[in-house]
């Protein structure tokens, strides 16, 4: 399946990576529409939580990111941050320096 979108989103929580409940969101990331894959991030001396994200389109990568994501903002009381991007514009300038994310 083709990845048309790209996410960034990060959770504005000072909570150590190990402690954050990412079994649990997983789980329910792993139910979203047309998510393809998740690689999660630990803020440096932040702490804050958060990933970057492929989605089958751009359609899909909105629906999760405006229904979905608030949702574990709010269960963790905090503000979140989250930036959509055209995955199709960047795939030829990505292929040459072996992104992962156009294998």
């Amino acid at each position: 399946m083709s990845q048309e979108a790209f996410v960034y989103t990060e959770l504005q929580v000072n909570v150590p990576f190990d402690q954050a409940p990412w079994r649990e969101i997983n789980s329910r990331l792993e139910k979203q529409p047309g998510i393809l894959s998740k690689t999660w991030l630990s803020g440096i001396h932040t702490n804050t939580v958060g990933g970057l994200y492929g989605f089958d389109t751009i359609e899909n990568a909105r629906k999760v990111m405006l229904d979905y994501i608030p949702t574990e903002a709010a269960n963790f009381n905090c503000a979140f941050y989250t930036r959509i991007f055209d995955a199709s514009e960047v795939e030829e300038a990505s292929r040459p320096l072996h992104s992962p994310f156009f294998v």
